[in-house]
């Protein structure tokens, strides 16, 4: 919410003759602004929803166990978000993005990483060739490797 009223707005300059409004530099963020929301909504309404059917005496002992897991979680996800700002101007956004989505799939123990490295090849790409070649976006590129 302080995104699409607040941080946007504010932060995110736009110069007003963009002809196609997909191109416009604050297009994409409202658009990941809104569906960020609805995905917190929907995993409040299934956290809502979820029922408890485990017994008492093993509850007290998960969820001991349960919140170690995600403090440190959480520890290893602001440690890959210093490693992003550290990995940014040395290898670019695209190759940054990809290592960084592995690296967090692996981190939440995803069910499927084959498909997850998939995705974290092919987006950053597919998002590259559209606003480099495309849209005529400079991506910023990396001291180390460059993308054509």
């Amino acid at each position: 919410m302080f995104l699409g009223l607040f941080g946007i707005p504010r932060w995110v300059s736009s110069p007003s003759n963009v002809s196609n409004i997909v191109l416009s530099p604050t297009f994409w963020p409202y658009v990941l602004t809104v569906l960020t929301g609805l995905i917190a909504l929907g995993l409040l309404l299934a956290g809502w929803r979820m029922t408890d059917t485990q017994p008492v005496e093993q509850e007290e002992y998960q969820k001991q166990d349960s919140k170690m897991a995600s403090w440190l979680r959480l520890i290893a996800l602001a440690v890959l978000m210093g490693l992003t700002m550290f990995a940014l101007p040395r290898l670019g956004m695209v190759w940054t993005a990809m290592l960084m989505f592995v690296a967090t799939a692996s981190l939440f123990n995803t069910r499927h990483p084959l498909i997850a490295t998939v995705c974290a090849v092919v987006i950053p790409l597919i998002l590259y060739l559209f606003f480099a070649h495309v849209a005529g976006v400079a991506i910023p590129q990396g001291e180390f490797v460059r993308l054509p």
